[in-house]
């Protein structure tokens, strides 16, 4: 395999089209690299920050979002180094997450990491879809309370939103690869700091027209507000909210593929890295922390459409409109490591059919054809389809978030990239550093189960008094 990866190096390594394994040129920079970043990280996860640090308090709410940020920059410092096998500039490339774990750990390991992948990507469109829905209900009630005023009934159903979200999803996931989505991603990006940036300043303007930070050192209060077994549980959901936040480890390797190579991708990719989680720590700490000083253990689950915030109702309009043209976005930069999974899949088994290979160009004046694949218009649109059926029969924003915080957080951000590490470095066992990333696995597998559970019972105690389709 490196005598084959070297012969194509020796063809194509001097092109200006080709990259040393023969593939068109990659132009990826580490801006593209972090617009892809922030539009994966600043998700609808900032707007849950406020309610997770209000669980929390004012010491553990802040530690605990460091805590997070530190393990993912430096998981995701590990998990860049495995982007290439052996030498890391000219070894051989390992073109998804998957295909990572299977050059440095194979086995059953590499069967485990991709259930638990693309089940994580796959709920995370449910995620998505869930939140846009909120978003645009919002629009509408704070359309409402302005008109008729703040006790209102204004009870308007997610479903028909949750519709109009999956049929713009359907358009947008014919965009054939994730390199064609950059654009996509520096849109999302720039709407992700757009609705964090109002949520921030109405936050700031409420503890300035008040006068006092609410929240307590502790969190929610015991008695007044909750029951002792509910502080546990909502805490434990809190870590799951706050692990969802800082997600993305799931398609770095996917994000790193896009890279342009000199430099060595691994060190554009820390340096992508770096400046994104620099930067979402910092506004996930301000709407965190504003957030709950401005509502205390009143603090909303979904900070711009839980209604702490009535006024201006313009603004939260606009900040509303741009969560959604946000999450069209984020949701295609989760999926399209599922779908070229899929169409890679479907053309290994089955290489002969015209159904899943053929392309039609579908002219577009003033533009290039576009290449319409049939299996991929059919496929895409199914998923589509089961996504959002799935996000109206379990609307629950908060819960589904820190259920997929805490399935995916600790496999996919700490132990495969940790695992995969010691391998590639050729780390000795029960050497000073193993023992260490050991423990930092081990640390990270007792929150994640802890997470896990907090956000299934806040799951059974929504059921209890939900009817499907019907919110």
């Amino acid at each position: 395999m490196a005598d084959k990866a070297h012969q194509v190096f020796e063809v194509y390594g001097e092109s200006k089209c080709f990259d040393d394994d023969g593939r068109i040129k990659r132009t990826g920079s580490v801006w593209t690299a972090s617009a892809h970043i922030i539009t994966a990280v600043i998700g609808s996860g900032v707007l849950s920050l406020a309610w997770a640090t209000a669980q929390l308090g004012w010491v553990a709410g802040p530690t605990v979002l460091l805590l997070f940020s530190f393990v993912t920059y430096y998981t995701s410092a590990l998990l860049s180094d495995c982007y290439r096998t052996g030498d890391p500039v000219t070894g051989k490339r390992n073109y998804t997450y998957m295909d990572a774990v299977r050059a440095n750990l194979g086995g059953f390991q590499v069967k485990i990491c991709g259930v638990i992948q693309y089940a994580n990507l796959f709920g995370v469109a449910i995620g998505y879809t869930i939140a846009a829905s909120i978003s645009m209900v919002a629009v509408n009630r704070s359309n409402c309370f302005y008109k008729q005023g703040h006790h209102a009934a204004c009870n308007v159903s997610s479903t028909p939103y949750m519709i109009m979200f999956g049929v713009m999803e359907i358009i947008f996931s014919q965009i054939p690869d994730f390199d064609q989505i950059s654009w996509l991603s520096i849109v999302a990006a720039v709407m992700s700091f757009t609705y964090s940036t109002i949520g921030l300043g109405l936050g700031v303007a409420q503890v300035a027209e008040t006068g006092k930070i609410e929240g307590s050192l502790t969190g929610i209060s015991i008695g007044t507000e909750v029951t002792e077994m509910q502080k546990i549980w909502r805490s434990f959901q809190a870590l799951g909210a706050i692990a969802f936040a800082y997600s993305y480890s799931l398609i770095l390797v996917e994000i790193q593929d896009t890279l342009k190579s000199p430099p060595a991708e691994a060190k554009t990719m820390k340096r992508a890295t770096l400046i994104s989680v620099a930067v979402t720590t910092v506004f996930y700490m301000l709407c965190g922390c504003f957030g709950y000083a401005a509502f205390g253990d009143q603090s909303p689950g979904n900070l711009l459409t839980g209604f702490g915030f009535y006024n201006p109702y313009w603004l939260l309009d606009i900040a509303n409109v741009a969560i959604v043209v946000h999450l069209v976005g984020a949701y295609q930069v989760y999926c399209q490591p599922l779908f070229a999974f899929v169409e890679k899949t479907a053309t290994e088994w089955y290489p002969d059919s015209k159904i899943i290979t053929k392309e039609i160009d579908v002219p577009i004046p003033g533009f290039k054809p576009f290449k319409l694949n049939l299996f991929r218009l059919v496929w895409r649109t199914i998923f589509v389809i089961i996504t959002t059926v799935i996000s109206m029969l379990m609307p629950f924003f908060n819960d589904v978030v820190g259920i997929l915080g805490a399935f995916g957080f600790w496999p996919l951000t700490v132990y495969f990239p940790v695992e995969m590490y010691i391998v590639q470095k050729r780390i000795t066992k029960w050497s000073g550093k193993w023992i260490c990333l050991q423990i930092l696995s081990g640390a990270c597998l007792v929150i994640s189960i802890a997470a896990a559970a907090g956000s299934f019972a806040g799951v059974v105690s929504d059921l209890k008094v939900y009817r499907p389709f019907q919110s």
